[in-house]
Parts: C-alpha cells; sequence; structure tokens
C-alpha cells in the first residue's frame, strides 16, 4: 500500500510535524525522510531474512525430496538460493550508494520487486508434492507458508508492501492448491488460510502505520530543535546586529574589543578608528529623520565596501561609527583607511533629488602603544576624534598624550565654569578700540576673564567651548552682554558717549538658543539702545544654515550693529556680507603684525580696505602693537584700530583712572623725559 499526499494519516502526520498547509515541496522533503527511514529499517534486517528464507527453503526441498524426490524440488530450490543472492547483492550496492538518502523511493521499489519476485517462487511450493492432503508432509507446506509470511511480517515492520508482496502470492497459491482438492478439511483450511492472510496484512500496515507515527514524532522533535536553533542563531545575529544599516552595534563592537583586549593586555597589535559624521544633526533637523536615515545607511554600505573582511565595522548609535583593525601593519592600515572614509564623506549623497554632502572627522588610536585595554582604546580613539572636530572638522586626528593633556585641562574648566560664573568669578575685561588719525577712543570690545584656582588664567576660546559642553552658552553671553550695558551706561560720565561696546558670539549658539531674543532681554532692562551694542560673529557664521542668517537677520532688524570678526581668513562671501547688512569688518591680526615691513601684508590689507570702502563698511584692525605699523596702517587708509599699542583689556573699574591717565595733562616730569 503506497504512501501519498492523499493519505490522511499522512496528511495529519505532517500537520504534527510542522507543515501544515504546506504541502509540495516540504511535504516532498518530509515524505522523503519518512522514506529513508523505512528504506534503512528494511536493510538493516534483510541479510538475516536471507539467510533464514534460504535455510528454510532449503528444509522445505528436503522433506519434500525425502516423501518423493523430483527434479522440479532441486530447480526450485536453486531459483529460491539464486535470487537471494541477487537480493543481497542489490541491497548491498544500495547501502554502498547511499541510494537511501538520494532516493529512498527508488530503494523501496527495488525491494518490494525483490520481494514480489521471492513470493512468486515460494508460490510454487504448494505444487511440489502431489497434492495436499492430511498427512505430515503436506501439512509441513502449509504450515511453513504461514509462517514465512508472518516472519516476512514480523521483519519489515517498516513498509508493509514488501510483507504484502512476498506474502500474498505464496499464501493464494496455498488456498488455490487446497481447493484444487475440494473437501470439507480442505475448504477449512482454505478459508483459515484467507483469514490468516487478511489478518496478516491488516497487522502489517498497521506497523507500518506506527512507525510512520514514530518517524514523525521524530522528524517533529528534530525539526522543533531546528526551529530553535535558527531561531536563537537569529535573535544573536539580531542582537549584534545595528538594525538600520547592518553593521554590528556598540555590544558586539564592545565584545569584540573585549576579546580582542581583555585577555591578552594589548599583545595583539590593533587600530581603532571612530568615525563622526560632520553636521548630522543639521540634516535631521532640516530635512527629516528619513532623510538622517538614507545618509547613515548610505555611509554605511560605502564604509562597508572599503573595510577588509576581517575587520569589525560597527555603528555605535546616532552618527558615530567604529572600525577595529588587527595585526601587525594596523596602524599603517589604519591611516590609510582614515583617508578613505573622509574622500568618501566628500562625497555627496542624493536624498531625492537633492545632492547633501556631511563629511566627517576620524579619531585613530594605536594598541598597545596608546593603551592595552578596551576602556582606554576607546577613550584614546574618542580623544583624538574630539581633536579633529576642535581644529576644524573633516579631518583626521592620531591619538598623542598632549590631546589628553588638553582634554583634561579642557574637563576641569568644565567642572567649575558653571558655578564660577554664578560666583561672578568669570570676569568681563574691554579692550579700547581707536580711531588711528587721532586715537579718539571710539569704542570697546567685551572679553572674557577667569583666573581658576588651580590651572590660573584661562583664555577666552576655552570658556567659550566649555560653556557650550556644558549647554550654559546663553548664560554666559547674557553675562558678558549685561556687563557691557552696564558699562554702556557710564560711558557718558567718563566722556565716551556715543561709544558702542563689541561682544563675541560663537557661530554655534545660532542653533542653541535665540540670540536676539537673549540680548534684546538685555538692552530693555538696562534701558540702552540696541545700537550701542555691537555683535561681532566669525566669518564661519556668514555662511552657515539658513537659521544662522534668520538669527543675524532679527540682531540687525533690533537695531544691533553687526561686526565680522578674524575677517580675511577665507571663509567670507560679499553676496553674504551685503545681504547681512553688516556694519564693520575686522581684519584679522595675522595680516597686522610686523606690517611696516611685510610689502605682502600691507598689499592685502590695502585691497581689504579698498573692498570695505566700496561697501561703505567700516574696517578695524586688531592686534596693533608699535607705533610703526599704526603709522602704515594709517597711510593704507585704516581709520579703526585696537590692540596693545593703545590700550590692555582691563576691568570696568580699572577704566577711569586709565582715562583719566590718558587724557592727564603732561608734567614736568614728562616734558623732560621726552626731550
Amino acid at each position: 500500500m503506497a504512501m501519498s499526499d492523499e493519505d490522511p494519516f499522512w496528511s495529519e502526520r505532517c500537520t504534527e510535524a510542522g507543515h501544515n498547509g504546506q504541502k509540495g515541496i516540504i511535504n516532498m522533503k518530509f515524505e522523503q525522510q519518512i522514506r529513508a527511514a523505512q528504506a534503512d529499517s528494511v536493510l538493516a534486517v534483510l541479510t538475516l531474512s536471507f539467510l533464514a528464507n534460504s535455510f528454510i527453503a532449503l528444509t522445505t526441498a528436503a522433506v519434500l525430496w525425502l516423501k518423493e524426490p523430483a527434479i522440479y524440488q532441486a530447480i526450485w530450490l536453486a531459483g529460491i538460493l539464486t535470487l537471494n543472492t541477487l537480493r543481497h547483492i542489490l541491497a548491498a550496492r544500495l547501502r554502498r550508494r547511499d541510494i537511501v538518502r538520494s532516493d529512498p523511493h527508488a530503494v523501496l521499489n527495488h525491494l518490494t520487486i525483490g520481494a514480489f519476485a521471492s513470493g512468486c517462487l515460494w508460490a510454487f511450493a504448494p505444487f511440489l508434492g502431489l497434492g495436499l492432503s492430511s498427512d505430515g508432509a503436506e501439512g509441513y507446506v502449509i504450515f511453513i507458508i504461514a509462517g514465512i509470511s508472518a516472519g516476512a511480517i514480523i521483519q519489515t515492520t517498516a513498509y508493509s508492501r514488501i510483507a504484502i508482496a512476498f506474502g500474498a502470492p505464496a499464501m493464494l497459491a496455498t488456498v488455490a492448491s487446497l481447493l484444487l482438492e475440494p473437501s470439507t478439511v480442505n475448504l477449512v483450511i482454505a478459508a483459515d488460510v484467507l483469514l490468516l492472510m487478511v489478518m496478516m496484512f491488516r497487522s502489517s500496515r498497521m506497523s507500518e502505520l506506527n512507525f510512520i507515527s514514530s518517524q514523525a514524532d521524530r522528524l517533529k522533535a528534530i525539526n522543533l530543535a531546528a526551529s530553535l536553533s535558527r531561531s536563537n542563531l537569529e535573535l544573536e545575529i539580531l542582537a549584534s546586529r545595528d538594525p538600520l544599516t547592518g553593521l554590528g552595534n556598540r555590544a558586539a563592537f564592545n565584545l569584540r574589543l573585549q576579546q580582542m583586549l581583555g585577555q591578552t593586555e594589548g599583545a595583539v597589535p590593533a587600530a581603532l578608528l571612530i568615525i563622526d559624521l560632520d553636521r548630522f544633526k543639521l540634516i535631521n533637523d532640516t530635512m527629516g529623520h528619513t532623510a538622517g536615515d538614507i545618509v547613515l545607511t548610505e555611509f554605511a554600505r560605502r564604509l562597508f565596501a572599503i573595510a577588509a573582511p576581517e575587520h569589525l565595522v560597527a555603528r555605535l548609535g546616532g552618527d558615530e561609527f567604529a572600525v577595529v583593525i588587527e595585526g601587525e601593519d594596523a596602524a599603517a592600515r589604519a591611516l590609510a583607511l582614515g583617508g578613505e572614509i573622509l574622500d568618501l564623506t566628500s562625497r555627496p549623497v542624493m536624498i531625492g533629488d537633492r545632492q547633501v554632502t556631511v563629511g566627517s572627522s576620524v579619531g585613530l588610536a594605536h594598541v598597545p602603544e596608546h593603551a592595552t585595554t578596551a576602556e582606554a582604546i576607546f577613550a584614546c580613539a574618542d580623544i583624538a576624534l574630539y581633536a579633529a572636530k576642535e581644529h576644524g572638522r573633516r579631518r583626521l586626528r592620531v591619538f598623542s598624550p598632549d590631546m589628553k593633556q588638553r582634554l583634561d585641562r579642557q574637563k576641569q574648566i568644565e567642572l567649575g565654569l558653571e558655578q564660577a560664573l554664578a560666583a561672578g568669578e568669570v570676569e568681563v575685561f574691554f579692550q579700547p578700540q581707536v580711531e588711528l588719525s587721532g586715537e579718539t577712543i571710539t569704542g570697546f570690545e567685551a572679553l572674557v576673564r577667569w583666573d581658576h584656582p588651580a590651572l590660573g588664567p584661562i583664555n577666552p576660546p576655552e570658556i567659550v567651548q566649555a560653556a557650550h559642553a556644558l549647554h550654559i552658552s546663553e548664560q554666559l553671553t547674557r553675562h558678558v552682554a549685561s556687563e557691557a550695558a552696564a558699562l554702556i551706561l557710564r560711558l557718558p560720565a567718563l566722556g565716551l558717549a556715543g561709544s558702542s561696546i563689541a561682544i563675541n558670539v560663537s557661530p554655534r549658539e545660532f542653533s542653541m538658543y535665540s540670540l536676539s531674543n537673549t540680548l534684546g532681554e538685555v538692552a530693555r532692562a538696562a534701558g540702552i539702545s540696541p545700537s550701542q551694542m555691537e555683535i561681532e560673529i566669525t566669518e564661519e557664521a556668514t555662511l552657515d544654515t539658513a537659521a544662522a542668517g534668520s538669527e543675524l537677520g532679527l540682531l540687525e532688524k533690533a537695531g544691533f550693529r553687526l561686526a565680522v570678526d578674524d575677517f580675511g581668513m577665507g571663509h567670507s562671501s560679499l553676496a553674504h556680507l551685503v545681504g547681512l547688512k553688516v556694519d564693520r569688518l575686522k581684519i584679522d591680526r595675522s595680516f597686522v603684525n610686523g606690517i611696516a615691513t611685510s610689502r605682502q601684508n600691507q598689499a592685502m590689507v590695502s585691497a581689504l580696505v579698498g573692498m570695505g570702502h566700496a561697501l561703505s563698511i567700516d574696517i578695524v584692525v586688531e592686534g596693533v602693537e608699535t607705533p610703526e605699523d599704526a603709522e602704515v596702517l594709517r597711510m593704507l587708509g585704516c581709520r579703526f584700530a585696537q590692540g596693545y599699542l593703545f590700550g590692555i583689556p582691563m576691568s570696568a573699574k580699572a577704566l577711569p583712572n586709565w582715562l583719566a591717565a590718558r587724557f592727564a595733562p603732561p608734567t614736568l616730569e614728562t616734558l623732560a623725559d621726552s626731550r
């Protein structure tokens, strides 16, 4: 009886094995596994079956020969033995070629055909004597045929077709031989043989179904275990992969770094690159997170493409990525890869029909030169990344000990700045600005000063950077503006009515808070005109986002004067300067120092002054320290200047005494000294 997809029992077993509703390929594969198990079971007992079959044939032929010898008895025995030998050879070949796995159906079909051929030979056994009767020989033949058929069923419980193919011809032949000599006894015996045949074949079928059921349950358990194993593997993969980019995630990165350095203490040379996309937040804020995801996935694709297969490439979170490189030449390979990374991030990314270029900053640290533990090497690479950002972004920096010293210093500044600001320890000094023709004071620039209890005097850029890191830039700017406003109120009493005070603003502040609102509140609270306060911005701010341009426009609309600091360093666009209605340009001190003897600097300053005159923008030169430089600048057309030659930065309290000393009439001693 064949097993097929239409067999209800087979369909039920497939359902239990987890393949409900998935016939076709899945059911075929499942059926093939069952068939292979059936073939294995049958082949396992064939040798014993052949020996038993041959021995029983030999004894049967002997019994018949002893009763009445006949040549056909020997022919029958030879046929049985020959067929068993051929079947044994065939089974051996099937095992060697492993056809059981590749085509179990063919194996079972061959075995069934062999069993049927053997059964047909045994069907001649009832006719080898002079006819069946009640004597011992003929009864022995009936017993042997029934017994050997039952034995076939017992030996082949896995596949009923083989047992049926073997037993049916012999038992039907026995019934036929009994019916040839009808008698009451023979008819009863024939009926018993038929009943026995039906019972044995039904038992064979039930044995096969039980075998299939047990194998289905076994396969179900195997498949469940495999499914759980695959699920665990998938969970492990998910746990170690970034869902957006498909790269390793922070957990995978930390594990790899720990495995690489946790036990070896840095014995294996390695390098760590940390990459941060420049101004990525701006893309998210202005174009949406979908655009940001496009940038991240495209960068991840490019990064993975240029990395070697053995490198660990991971996304640490946000727009921060990392690459771990191992091997003797890890440092050189990492440096080369870092250069490629800077190049690939300089190429635009298409977001819809727009091209967006983000750029990147890269920090690099080596094992064991810079550190020998996972935490330490990451800290070193992170410090190098910080240095790359600090020096203008879009560059690679290799860690060095002085970077850590600078970072430690910056951390110390950050730890104390907020408290120092609240306690009034952060002071505002004022440096005078003069008109070169008569050295008349026209205003002041407000500069922050802080004498740190452990580090000593802190430079203004360090204070501004710390305020940005602590998110207290507005608090610092409000403090400086309030001190400037307080001095503006005092200027008329000092004889400087109409003078203005400039305060410096970092470009970063435009995205942190509304500068125009903050300065407007300070001016209104002090009761001063915004025109008496000048806002100095760097050239970079004039080229920043539309938001920065909008904020500068609000400042100009409110009446504040605008000045561009450190002009001439190569960032500004004339269109932006005109559009923003800038009032003053401050020429960077690098063009002023030693100008009296530098033809090149003289030509540069002359060109900048000419441009300022053409745009009706006042020019202020910074860093004037010698009378010779001041005279050359005056001859080049510069009207306003600032520098130590005219006055150092000083507190508001010191201004009256400085002004008094500056404008005091000469004494006899000073006249004598002048001679």
